[in-house]
């Protein structure tokens, strides 16, 4: 090689980096170290509120921060769904430049761990500083019904000191839950659909008691979308939660929300570690449960469809699945709904 194309390779790698052929080797989990070192900048304690869609994630989230000591906002994503926030730094020139030896920030170690968790932080407490002066533990919430138990595991690489709280509901109302969205905002609609939506707007008596299905055997058992997919996402976030997380895991019913709110978050922030709880706040849970805003918006969306289901009722499946329904989620997820005790066995 000439001195001139040595000279000229040179100044391509100072100016645009050393070209990388291999893959990148695993992102590092984040350290004690590291830990003690992000929280001289970021010292506020973290939770993450994870659980299927259509399982009351977003009422839990606007329950937990009517606490003042107490702030959430959703759809983070950090770990939920893809590309997460590892593929900030998930490629091999990135692994390249953190891990330079010529780059002594890093003291010989990758710094992505420290990057992906100064991030997170970061848009964590800045919101949280704009939600007031008395907010010190803050939380996002994401459904987990695409990554389902990965988004746990991936969690703890970045925040293995955080808080996991796993909201669930009867899989049977999220199924029914999640297919009126899809109906009213005409997204994600399959080979049939159309034909079932032309017959609800016609007629929604001929869907309730029974009658009619709202799914196509299809759409129920799809593994991405159906029951499936709820039964899968319980199953693995239950037990990844528990085997990582220990007792920073904190698993609550959306029905028990409903029933008790006051009770239920009380218990939830003294597990974040609240000072106290004044029972002023029940006042205030109980008028933030009977707002239903996704009520609201499905009704400008599709007025047509909307009023047809009463949002966040439960046992709203017993109205729409007819009795080759529940077989079908018998046979898939009927283990989760005793596991959970929404039934006693599968005798229903």
């Amino acid at each position: 090689m000439s001195l001139k194309q040595r000279v000229r390779d040179a100044w391509n790698v100072l100016i645009h980096g050393a070209k990388v052929a291999r893959k990148r080797k695993s992102i590092p989990p984040v350290s004690a170290e590291d830990i003690a070192d992000v929280k001289v900048f970021f010292p506020m304690d973290k939770f993450f509120i994870l659980g299927h869609s259509r399982s009351g994630n977003t009422l839990l989230m606007r329950l937990v921060r009517q606490h003042p000591e107490v702030h959430a906002n959703y759809q983070g994503t950090f770990f939920a769904r893809p590309p997460g926030l590892a593929s900030l730094v998930n490629r091999p020139e990135i692994e390249e430049w953190f891990t330079r030896g010529t780059n002594r920030w890093n003291r010989g170690r990758d710094l992505s761990p420290r990057v992906l968790r100064a991030i997170a932080d970061f848009i964590m407490e800045s919101d949280a500083h704009h939600a007031g002066p008395t907010k010190h533990i803050v939380g996002d919430k994401s459904p987990t019904t695409v990554t389902h138990g990965k988004a746990v595991r991936d969690m703890f690489q970045v925040y293995p000191d955080a808080r996991m709280v796993y909201i669930v509901r009867d899989g049977r109302d999220v199924m029914v839950s999640d297919r009126f969205r899809n109906f009213v905002e005409e997204k994600f609609l399959r080979k049939g659909d159309d034909k079932i939506i032309a017959a609800l707007r016609a007629d929604p008596k001929l869907f309730t008691g029974g009658g009619s299905s709202i799914f196509t055997e299809s759409w129920l058992r799809n593994k991405n979308q159906g029951a499936p997919s709820w039964a899968d996402n319980l199953k693995e976030s239950a037990a990844e939660g528990k085997r990582l997380y220990g007792d920073r895991y904190f698993p609550i019913r959306y029905e028990d929300i409903l029933a008790n709110p006051f009770e239920e978050l009380k218990k939830l922030w003294l597990f974040l570690g609240v000072k106290d709880v004044d029972p002023a706040l029940e006042k205030k849970l109980r008028d933030e449960v009977a707002d239903n805003p996704d009520e609201k918006w499905q009704a400008q969306r599709n007025d047509s469809l909307a009023p047809i289901l009463a949002k966040g009722h439960p046992g709203n499946w017993k109205t729409f699945f007819t009795q080759r329904d529940r077989e079908i989620f018998k046979e898939i997820a009927g283990e989760q709904l005793v596991e959970w005790g929404y039934e006693k066995d599968l005798n229903w």
